[in-house]
């Protein structure tokens, strides 16, 4: 004599020959955060607290600086409730949003002025010898981009997250001898003689 309970147990067992196999576990290996030729850096990490009825909750935010030291260098942003991942997402944008930095005889061809928000920053080429004159972000970028020789002035604010901005849009706006050549249609050699005079 068959019980309800086993009628239930049987049930499941014939309703499982019919159905699709189970799917297999998701990859839980977290993807490596930057690619091996390139090197990353931590230029900042803020604690943020929410307060709420049961206490405090923190969470982390991490500045990253990612660059090949060959004139492709990128920044990135990651928040997360522990150190590591908030890094780990950082470089992952950092190495998506990367750009080309026009590098001339180590140094950059031209000055530049970099300006976001509060930070401003301005670029002058420097001969062989003088070294990255610059501090905190701004020299982890321009040392993560291979630029050797450089002269910079922060001339306000000293913020990270703006310092950071600021260079990358002092890098957009540098044009190499190639490019100013092409645009204007002309040769880089008469482009670079009438510069020497």
């Amino acid at each position: 004599m068959t019980t309800e309970n086993d009628n239930k147990e049987a049930k499941p067992a014939e309703e499982k020959k019919g159905k699709k196999p189970a799917r297999p576990p998701r990859n839980t290996k977290k993807p490596e955060a930057v690619a091996p030729e390139f090197e990353e850096r931590v230029v900042a990490v803020n604690r943020v607290a929410k307060v709420v009825k049961g206490g405090r909750r923190f969470s982390f935010s991490a500045l990253v600086i990612v660059g090949d030291q060959k004139g492709k260098v990128g920044y990135g942003l990651g928040k997360a409730k522990e150190v590591p991942d908030a890094i780990r997402k950082a470089s992952q944008v950092a190495t998506k949003t990367m750009v080309t930095v026009p590098i001339e005889n180590e140094t950059i061809p031209h000055t530049v002025m970099g300006e976001f928000d509060a930070g401003k920053i301005l670029f002058k080429p420097a001969s062989d010898g003088t070294g990255v004159k610059a501090a905190g972000a701004c020299r982890t970028i321009l040392e993560l981009a291979g630029i050797k020789n450089v002269l910079t002035k922060s001339l306000r604010g000293s913020n990270p997250h703006n310092v950071v901005k600021a260079t990358f849009q002092a890098f957009t706006q540098m044009r190499s001898v190639e490019q100013v050549a092409k645009a204007r249609g002309v040769d880089v050699k008469s482009l670079r003689i009438s510069n020497v005079k």
